[in-house]
Protein backbone atom coordinates (compact mmCIF):
# COMPACT_ATOMS: atom_id res chain seq x y z
CA UNK A 1 0.00 0.00 0.00
CA UNK A 2 1.02 3.65 -0.75
CA UNK A 3 0.38 6.80 1.19
CA UNK A 4 -0.61 10.66 0.17
CA UNK A 5 -1.33 13.37 2.38
CA UNK A 6 -4.44 14.32 2.90
CA UNK A 7 -4.47 18.37 1.83
CA UNK A 8 -3.05 20.32 4.22
CA UNK A 9 -4.23 17.81 7.17
CA UNK A 10 -1.08 16.34 7.41
CA UNK A 11 -2.89 13.12 7.93
CA UNK A 12 -0.83 10.24 5.93
CA UNK A 13 -3.36 8.39 4.50
CA UNK A 14 -3.11 4.93 2.22
CA UNK A 15 -4.17 5.28 -1.67
CA UNK A 16 -7.33 2.92 -0.64
CA UNK A 17 -10.07 3.62 1.95
CA UNK A 18 -12.99 1.65 2.75
CA UNK A 19 -15.67 3.28 3.01
CA UNK A 20 -18.87 1.79 4.79
CA UNK A 21 -22.15 1.98 3.17
CA UNK A 22 -23.27 -0.74 2.15
CA UNK A 23 -22.46 -2.36 5.72
CA UNK A 24 -25.98 -1.13 6.86
CA UNK A 25 -28.46 0.16 4.25
CA UNK A 26 -27.95 -2.68 1.90
CA UNK A 27 -28.10 -0.72 -1.03
CA UNK A 28 -26.17 -3.32 -3.04
CA UNK A 29 -27.46 -6.45 -1.31
CA UNK A 30 -27.54 -7.87 2.39
CA UNK A 31 -24.33 -7.66 4.09
CA UNK A 32 -23.54 -10.17 7.15
CA UNK A 33 -21.75 -8.33 9.65
CA UNK A 34 -18.84 -11.45 9.74
CA UNK A 35 -17.85 -10.01 6.18
CA UNK A 36 -18.05 -6.78 7.39
CA UNK A 37 -15.65 -7.39 9.85
CA UNK A 38 -13.61 -9.42 7.54
CA UNK A 39 -13.17 -7.07 5.03
CA UNK A 40 -12.15 -4.32 7.96
CA UNK A 41 -9.86 -6.57 9.20
CA UNK A 42 -8.66 -7.63 5.57
CA UNK A 43 -8.41 -3.87 5.28
CA UNK A 44 -5.82 -3.49 7.96
CA UNK A 45 -3.76 -5.92 7.24
CA UNK A 46 -3.64 -4.76 3.45
CA UNK A 47 -1.99 -1.24 5.38
CA UNK A 48 -5.24 0.60 4.61
CA UNK A 49 -5.69 3.30 7.32
CA UNK A 50 -8.77 5.54 6.18
CA UNK A 51 -12.34 4.55 7.04
CA UNK A 52 -14.98 6.09 5.96
CA UNK A 53 -18.86 6.27 7.92
CA UNK A 54 -21.86 8.32 8.63
CA UNK A 55 -24.92 8.20 10.97
CA UNK A 56 -26.92 7.65 7.73
CA UNK A 57 -25.61 4.45 7.25
CA UNK A 58 -28.46 2.52 9.06
CA UNK A 59 -31.93 1.43 9.15
CA UNK A 60 -34.82 3.64 9.61
CA UNK A 61 -35.25 1.90 13.22
CA UNK A 62 -31.49 2.57 13.67
CA UNK A 63 -28.90 5.37 13.07
CA UNK A 64 -25.15 4.71 12.75
CA UNK A 65 -25.63 0.53 12.44
CA UNK A 66 -22.17 0.64 9.83
CA UNK A 67 -20.46 3.01 12.96
CA UNK A 68 -21.29 0.05 15.12
CA UNK A 69 -19.74 -2.23 13.00
CA UNK A 70 -16.90 -0.45 12.22
CA UNK A 71 -16.13 0.23 15.97
CA UNK A 72 -16.57 -3.23 16.84
CA UNK A 73 -14.56 -4.13 13.68
CA UNK A 74 -10.92 -2.07 14.53
CA UNK A 75 -11.59 -3.16 18.17
CA UNK A 76 -7.88 -2.15 19.82
CA UNK A 77 -6.15 -1.35 16.07
CA UNK A 78 -8.25 2.28 16.15
CA UNK A 79 -5.26 4.16 17.23
CA UNK A 80 -3.21 3.43 14.03
CA UNK A 81 -5.62 4.50 11.85
CA UNK A 82 -8.03 7.56 10.73
CA UNK A 83 -11.35 7.89 10.44
CA UNK A 84 -14.12 10.31 8.69
CA UNK A 85 -17.38 10.23 9.99
CA UNK A 86 -20.88 12.62 8.54
CA UNK A 87 -23.21 14.90 10.02
CA UNK A 88 -26.52 16.59 8.99
CA UNK A 89 -28.52 13.80 7.85
CA UNK A 90 -29.69 10.41 9.68
CA UNK A 91 -31.37 7.31 8.73
CA UNK A 92 -34.13 7.83 11.36
CA UNK A 93 -35.25 10.83 10.13
CA UNK A 94 -35.99 10.00 6.71
CA UNK A 95 -32.39 11.92 5.29
CA UNK A 96 -34.02 15.09 6.50
CA UNK A 97 -31.25 18.00 6.07
CA UNK A 98 -29.95 19.08 9.42
CA UNK A 99 -26.85 21.48 9.54
CA UNK A 100 -26.79 23.52 12.47
CA UNK A 101 -25.58 23.49 16.32
CA UNK A 102 -26.92 21.47 17.63
CA UNK A 103 -27.11 18.58 15.99
CA UNK A 104 -23.95 18.88 15.12
CA UNK A 105 -22.48 18.04 18.70
CA UNK A 106 -25.31 15.40 19.10
CA UNK A 107 -24.08 13.79 15.50
CA UNK A 108 -20.69 13.65 17.04
CA UNK A 109 -21.37 12.38 20.27
CA UNK A 110 -23.14 9.70 18.90
CA UNK A 111 -20.77 8.65 16.72
CA UNK A 112 -18.26 8.80 18.95
CA UNK A 113 -19.99 6.25 20.93
CA UNK A 114 -21.02 3.80 18.71
CA UNK A 115 -17.08 3.79 17.36
CA UNK A 116 -16.22 2.94 20.42
CA UNK A 117 -13.67 6.14 20.07
CA UNK A 118 -12.79 9.36 21.69
CA UNK A 119 -12.60 11.25 18.00
CA UNK A 120 -12.93 11.64 14.39
CA UNK A 121 -10.11 12.92 12.03
CA UNK A 122 -12.37 13.93 9.65
CA UNK A 123 -16.35 15.38 10.21
CA UNK A 124 -17.88 16.06 6.71
CA UNK A 125 -21.11 17.88 6.01
CA UNK A 126 -22.71 14.76 4.68
CA UNK A 127 -24.71 16.06 1.15
CA UNK A 128 -26.05 19.47 1.82
CA UNK A 129 -28.28 20.46 -1.35
CA UNK A 130 -28.00 24.01 -0.79
CA UNK A 131 -26.69 26.99 0.97
CA UNK A 132 -29.50 27.53 2.77
CA UNK A 133 -29.82 24.51 4.61
CA UNK A 134 -26.80 25.56 6.30
CA UNK A 135 -27.59 27.27 10.01
CA UNK A 136 -24.98 29.83 10.86
CA UNK A 137 -24.18 28.58 14.15
CA UNK A 138 -22.98 25.44 12.96
CA UNK A 139 -19.55 26.53 12.71
CA UNK A 140 -19.18 27.84 15.91
CA UNK A 141 -20.22 24.70 17.53
CA UNK A 142 -17.87 23.13 15.25
CA UNK A 143 -14.64 24.73 15.84
CA UNK A 144 -16.08 24.09 19.59
CA UNK A 145 -15.78 20.61 18.99
CA UNK A 146 -12.53 21.10 17.51
CA UNK A 147 -11.03 22.60 20.64
CA UNK A 148 -12.18 19.40 22.74
CA UNK A 149 -10.37 17.35 20.50
CA UNK A 150 -13.56 15.49 19.20
CA UNK A 151 -13.04 16.19 15.59
CA UNK A 152 -9.64 17.39 14.23
CA UNK A 153 -10.83 18.35 10.63
CA UNK A 154 -13.79 19.20 8.95
CA UNK A 155 -14.83 18.41 5.04
CA UNK A 156 -17.73 18.73 3.20
CA UNK A 157 -19.30 15.10 1.57
CA UNK A 158 -20.53 16.59 -1.88
CA UNK A 159 -23.98 15.90 -3.78
CA UNK A 160 -25.57 17.36 -6.04
CA UNK A 161 -22.78 18.61 -7.54
CA UNK A 162 -23.56 21.35 -9.67
CA UNK A 163 -26.08 23.34 -7.30
CA UNK A 164 -23.11 23.17 -4.49
CA UNK A 165 -19.68 22.94 -6.18
CA UNK A 166 -19.27 26.98 -5.48
CA UNK A 167 -20.22 26.18 -2.00
CA UNK A 168 -17.27 23.72 -1.60
CA UNK A 169 -15.18 26.59 -2.96
CA UNK A 170 -15.86 29.10 -1.02
CA UNK A 171 -15.66 27.29 2.32
CA UNK A 172 -12.54 25.95 1.37
CA UNK A 173 -11.15 29.45 0.40
CA UNK A 174 -12.73 30.71 3.72
CA UNK A 175 -10.42 28.09 5.52
CA UNK A 176 -14.15 26.67 7.01
CA UNK A 177 -13.04 23.02 5.33
CA UNK A 178 -9.70 21.05 4.92
CA UNK A 179 -11.39 18.54 3.00
CA UNK A 180 -14.05 17.42 0.38
CA UNK A 181 -15.38 14.15 -0.27
CA UNK A 182 -16.85 14.14 -4.19
CA UNK A 183 -17.80 11.77 -6.49
CA UNK A 184 -15.16 10.80 -9.01
CA UNK A 185 -14.85 7.61 -11.63
CA UNK A 186 -14.48 6.57 -15.45
CA UNK A 187 -18.16 7.14 -15.40
CA UNK A 188 -18.38 10.60 -14.01
CA UNK A 189 -15.75 13.22 -14.23
CA UNK A 190 -17.85 16.37 -13.90
CA UNK A 191 -15.77 17.10 -10.74
CA UNK A 192 -12.31 16.97 -12.30
CA UNK A 193 -12.22 20.86 -12.69
CA UNK A 194 -13.16 21.25 -9.01
CA UNK A 195 -10.35 18.79 -7.77
CA UNK A 196 -8.07 20.69 -9.84
CA UNK A 197 -8.78 23.57 -8.31
CA UNK A 198 -9.33 22.54 -4.90
CA UNK A 199 -6.13 20.03 -4.83
CA UNK A 200 -4.11 23.55 -5.86
CA UNK A 201 -4.91 25.02 -2.40
CA UNK A 202 -3.92 21.99 -1.00
CA UNK A 203 -7.57 20.71 -0.08
CA UNK A 204 -8.01 17.25 0.79
CA UNK A 205 -9.73 15.46 -2.10
CA UNK A 206 -11.47 11.83 -0.96
CA UNK A 207 -12.90 9.95 -4.09
CA UNK A 208 -15.99 8.08 -3.63
CA UNK A 209 -18.20 5.91 -5.89
CA UNK A 210 -15.28 5.18 -7.84
CA UNK A 211 -16.83 1.73 -9.02
CA UNK A 212 -19.44 3.74 -10.19
CA UNK A 213 -22.43 1.90 -8.19
CA UNK A 214 -20.65 -1.26 -9.23
CA UNK A 215 -20.66 -1.14 -12.87
CA UNK A 216 -17.05 -0.61 -13.16
CA UNK A 217 -17.19 -4.00 -10.83
CA UNK A 218 -16.90 -6.16 -13.74
CA UNK A 219 -20.04 -7.94 -13.03
CA UNK A 220 -22.77 -5.83 -14.04
CA UNK A 221 -23.81 -6.76 -18.03
CA UNK A 222 -27.21 -5.71 -20.35
CA UNK A 223 -29.06 -8.48 -18.69
CA UNK A 224 -28.52 -8.15 -15.27
CA UNK A 225 -31.62 -7.46 -13.29
CA UNK A 226 -31.82 -5.63 -9.68
CA UNK A 227 -33.87 -5.81 -6.81
CA UNK A 228 -36.06 -3.30 -6.09
CA UNK A 229 -34.57 -2.12 -2.86
CA UNK A 230 -31.04 -2.15 -4.82
CA UNK A 231 -29.43 1.28 -5.71
CA UNK A 232 -29.36 0.60 -9.10
CA UNK A 233 -33.10 -0.44 -9.89
CA UNK A 234 -33.95 2.77 -10.58
CA UNK A 235 -32.42 2.95 -13.79
CA UNK A 236 -34.19 1.89 -17.09
CA UNK A 237 -32.32 -1.00 -19.44
CA UNK A 238 -31.71 1.99 -22.01
CA UNK A 239 -29.46 3.20 -19.04
CA UNK A 240 -28.06 0.12 -17.94
CA UNK A 241 -27.01 -0.87 -21.73
CA UNK A 242 -25.21 2.64 -21.90
CA UNK A 243 -22.76 2.37 -18.42
CA UNK A 244 -22.34 -1.47 -19.78
CA UNK A 245 -21.33 -0.56 -22.98
CA UNK A 246 -19.06 2.50 -21.80
CA UNK A 247 -16.84 -0.23 -19.72
CA UNK A 248 -16.69 -2.15 -22.05
CA UNK A 249 -14.78 0.71 -24.19
CA UNK A 250 -12.45 0.87 -21.14
CA UNK A 251 -11.27 -2.97 -21.16
CA UNK A 252 -7.99 -1.94 -22.97
CA UNK A 253 -6.89 -0.52 -18.98
CA UNK A 254 -6.44 -3.90 -18.14
CA UNK A 255 -2.99 -5.23 -18.24
CA UNK A 256 -0.32 -7.37 -16.68
CA UNK A 257 -0.38 -5.67 -13.20
CA UNK A 258 -4.20 -4.59 -12.88
CA UNK A 259 -5.40 -7.93 -13.43
CA UNK A 260 -9.49 -6.58 -13.85
CA UNK A 261 -11.86 -3.98 -14.38
CA UNK A 262 -11.82 -2.26 -10.56
CA UNK A 263 -8.03 -2.28 -10.40
CA UNK A 264 -8.46 -0.20 -13.53
CA UNK A 265 -11.17 2.02 -12.34
CA UNK A 266 -9.54 2.47 -8.87
CA UNK A 267 -6.25 3.10 -10.28
CA UNK A 268 -7.41 5.65 -13.00
CA UNK A 269 -8.25 7.95 -10.14
CA UNK A 270 -5.14 7.35 -8.77
CA UNK A 271 -3.57 8.85 -11.83
CA UNK A 272 -5.16 12.33 -10.42
CA UNK A 273 -2.20 13.76 -8.98
CA UNK A 274 -4.64 15.83 -6.77
CA UNK A 275 -6.91 12.86 -5.47
CA UNK A 276 -5.23 11.83 -1.48
CA UNK A 277 -7.03 8.79 -1.92
CA UNK A 278 -10.63 6.68 -3.18
CA UNK A 279 -13.02 5.17 -0.85
CA UNK A 280 -13.56 1.18 -1.71
CA UNK A 281 -17.22 0.45 -0.99
CA UNK A 282 -16.54 -3.37 -0.49
CA UNK A 283 -18.56 -5.86 1.30
CA UNK A 284 -16.47 -8.29 2.11
CA UNK A 285 -12.25 -9.32 2.33
CA UNK A 286 -12.42 -10.60 -1.25
CA UNK A 287 -13.43 -7.03 -2.89
CA UNK A 288 -11.66 -5.10 -0.44
CA UNK A 289 -7.86 -6.74 -1.03
CA UNK A 290 -8.84 -6.67 -4.53
CA UNK A 291 -9.21 -2.77 -4.57
CA UNK A 292 -6.13 -3.08 -2.36
CA UNK A 293 -4.13 -3.99 -4.64
CA UNK A 294 -4.96 -1.22 -7.27
CA UNK A 295 -2.27 0.88 -5.53
CA UNK A 296 0.62 -1.48 -6.00
CA UNK A 297 0.05 -1.24 -9.96
CA UNK A 298 2.14 1.16 -11.89
CA UNK A 299 0.43 4.53 -13.21
CA UNK A 300 -1.23 4.78 -16.50
CA UNK A 301 0.74 5.88 -19.25
CA UNK A 302 -0.22 9.75 -20.51
CA UNK A 303 -1.29 7.76 -24.11
CA UNK A 304 -3.52 5.85 -21.41
CA UNK A 305 -5.24 8.34 -20.10
CA UNK A 306 -5.56 10.02 -23.86
CA UNK A 307 -7.55 6.68 -24.54
CA UNK A 308 -9.31 6.76 -21.44
CA UNK A 309 -10.71 10.18 -22.24
CA UNK A 310 -11.35 9.90 -25.87
CA UNK A 311 -13.84 7.19 -24.96
CA UNK A 312 -15.51 9.09 -22.66
CA UNK A 313 -19.16 9.42 -24.15
CA UNK A 314 -20.67 11.45 -20.81
CA UNK A 315 -20.80 11.39 -17.40
CA UNK A 316 -23.30 9.24 -15.95
CA UNK A 317 -25.48 10.49 -12.98
CA UNK A 318 -24.04 9.39 -9.26
CA UNK A 319 -26.16 8.04 -6.74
Amino acid sequence: MKYRTLGRTELRCSEIGLGTWAFASQIYGAVAESDAINAIRAALDAGINFFDTAPLYGTPQRDGVAEEILGKGLGKDRDRIFISSKFGRNSSEGNAPNFHAKRARQSVEESLRRLRTDRLEVLFFHSPFSAEEIHNDVWEALDKLKGEGKIRFVGHSISMFQNTQEMARNWAADRKIDVIQVVYSLLNREAAELIRGLGKEQVGIVARESLANGFLSGTITKDTQFPPDHLNARYSREEISERVEQVQRLSFLVRDDIKNVPQAAMRWVLNNPHVSLVLSGAKNQREILECAAASEAGPFLPEEMQEAAAVHTKDFQAA
